[in-house]
């Protein structure tokens, strides 16, 4: 495999841990050397380019990040200082380096700087190295940590002026198992959450996966949703062509007098799904 190609796979291993974020997700790029690609995979990234040997110095705003990449970089002391300032709390570093071998000294180094739930492994079947950590959160409370990074986005947004990139629905799906569980010939079939308005339904839309998940909990302690197992992700584009009228991040209590029900769905016009 050319070095290209190898770099490509390499930043593709990148994507696939960033986090869940609001429906921008806040990227700072190390050295500017994995950012441009990752761009082209994910359209819902606002990137700030640094030099890598001048994060300790550079003015950055703390937690105003969701996510920290370095592609091939030495993550120094000043380096991991400089990035545990500038994620939110939950918020990851992910390195990928082209070279190199899992050991308990990178997990002890981000450890000893405050980073935890580090991940150290090979980046593609034994090459290359995977070097991730998280900010900690100041609470064990799963749902407040969801809350945190929900609220970036306000409730009952106006889709016409909505700039986010995608859309998620909450799905039920039937059957309830993963496309490679499937027998031959079976199909899924997914169906979305909506309201009953003017006989016609409206489905529930969100701007991120906390915001889907944020809303869900409390719908479903109140007995107001049931039988969703899923949220679906679907670009501003997708979800135009579901041909349906979609509030977008409704609040609770400003539909909870009226009737849900569920309307079916191509689950082809998704994407693919937030880790």
């Amino acid at each position: 495999m050319d070095a290209l190609n190898l770099r490509r796979h390499f930043i593709a291993v990148m994507a696939k841990h960033l986090p869940p974020s609001s429906a921008s997700m806040r990227l700072l790029d190390l050295d500017g050397r994995a950012g441009p690609a990752l761009a082209k995979s994910r359209a819902d990234l606002d990137i700030r380019h640094i030099p890598a040997d001048e994060a300790g110095e550079i003015d950055i705003a703390p937690s105003a990040y969701d996510a920290a990449v370095a592609f091939d970089l030495d993550l120094d002391d000043a380096l991991l200082a400089a990035c545990l300032t500038a994620l939110r709390e939950g918020g990851r570093l992910i390195a990928v380096q082209s070279r190199g071998l899992v050991c308990e000294a990178h997990m002890r180094r981000l450890r000893d700087h405050g980073y935890v739930r580090i991940l150290v492994e090979p980046a593609l079947d034994e090459l290359g190295l995977l070097i991730r950590g998280e900010k900690p959160h100041s609470t064990a409370d799963t749902m407040a940590r969801i809350q945190s990074v929900a609220r970036a986005d306000a409730d009952s947004l106006d889709l016409n002026r909505f700039g986010g990139r995608y859309i998620h629905l909450l799905i039920q799906q039937q059957p309830n198992k993963p496309v490679w569980k499937l027998a031959m010939g079976e199909a899924i079939r997914w169906r979305a959450a909506a309201v009953q308005r003017d006989l016609a339904p409206v489905l529930l839309g969100f701007s991120s996966l906390p915001k889907a998940v944020g809303f869900m909990q409390p719908a479903v302690l109140s007995g107001f949703i049931t039988g969703v197992n899923k949220v679906g992700k679907f670009s501003i584009e997708g979800a135009g062509a579901l041909e349906r009228k979609i509030i977008l991040n409704p609040a609770l209590e400003s539909i909870a007098g009226e009737t849900m029900t569920f309307v079916d769905i191509d689950p082809a016009l998704a994407e693919a799904p937030d880790e």
